[in-house]
């Protein structure tokens, strides 16, 4: 079993910036994908940005340029700079791992970020 927490979402102004964390624990595998997903209030949960144990990034389109994932192997954790913030972006934001060997995939309980204009 895996768990995931979150921390580091909060109510920022337009043009402001936020990084949350998320901290893996349990029965991780060396080979996985971390990443991060949102879901504002009436739409579906989408991708945002994800990043493998040995530092692959893919970003969607709408934070490219804007937001930069990282990760720690030894500890777990995965970091999220999110820049220039825009309204757009306020969405509860999901940490996700899946794991490469064994086929596991495991969310968090999600952090609220909030943009105000």
């Amino acid at each position: 079993q895996v768990q995931l927490v979150e921390s580091g979402g909060g109510l920022v102004q337009a043009g402001g910036s936020l990084r949350p964390s998320c901290a893996a624990s349990g029965n991780i595998f060396r080979f996985n994908v971390m990443g991060w997903y949102r879901q504002a209030p009436g739409k579906q949960r989408e991708f945002v940005t994800d990043i493998t144990t040995n530092g692959i990034t893919n970003y969607a389109d709408s934070v490219k340029a804007r937001f930069t994932i990282s990760r720690d192997n030894a500890k777990n954790t995965v970091l999220l700079q999110m820049n220039n913030l825009k309204p757009e972006d306020t969405a509860v934001y999901y940490c996700r791992i899946r794991l490469i060997i064994g086929g596991g995939d495991y969310w968090g309980q999600g952090t609220q970020v909030t943009v105000s204009s």
